[in-house]
């Protein structure tokens, strides 16, 4: 069994990777209301995820504006792992989707993915979330010089797709 060191970590937001923004859902998908919040979800998508994190090939940690709900509210009803780490936004509670302040506050996001690659320089990470194509300028700098960290941004209305989860595995 690999040490949690030689395991990439996964940083995974929630609204635009695993909660797609899709008015009319393809067959197969589940919708639920989760504190006011529609979700959309691709079941097979979060089920490749769950066996990723179980298999110990990544290990899932939540970077999303859900925070510590991310795990308390969604992870069960989306089949994702439960008791994951929540890295959230400093100073302000879990919001969901278009929230107070959405996507803003000099993003914080960054900044928590650059303390993840910090505390282990040596660990790859896998960092998915929509607004990174969104952040291109505040990203790219720091991204080009650390090329252990494999982005994926999803578009919005699709969320993650199999066709990115392949291009994660082959990564890994």
């Amino acid at each position: 069994m690999p040490s949690t060191r030689d395991v990439p970590v996964l940083l995974l937001d929630v609204d635009g990777v695993v909660n797609a923004l899709r008015l009319d859902p393809p067959d197969g998908w589940q919708r639920g209301l989760f504190q006011g919040f529609l979700i959309t979800w691709d079941p097979t998508v979060t089920a490749r995820l769950r066996d990723l994190h179980e298999s110990g090939r990544v290990e899932i940690q939540w970077l999303t504006t859900w925070a510590e709900n991310a795990d308390r509210v969604l992870a069960e009803p989306m089949g994702l792992p439960r008791g994951l780490r929540t890295h959230a936004r400093p100073g302000i509670g879990p919001t969901g989707f278009a929230g107070p302040l959405g996507g803003e506050a000099a993003w914080w996001k960054l900044a928590a993915a650059q303390e993840v690659a910090e505390a282990e320089p040596d660990r790859r990470i896998v960092w998915v979330d929509d607004d990174l194509v969104e952040r291109t300028a505040e990203t790219v700098e720091w991204l080009s010089a650390h090329p252990q960290v494999l982005v994926v941004a999803p578009d919005v209305f699709e969320g993650l797709t199999h066709a990115q989860l392949d291009e994660i595995e082959a990564w890994l």
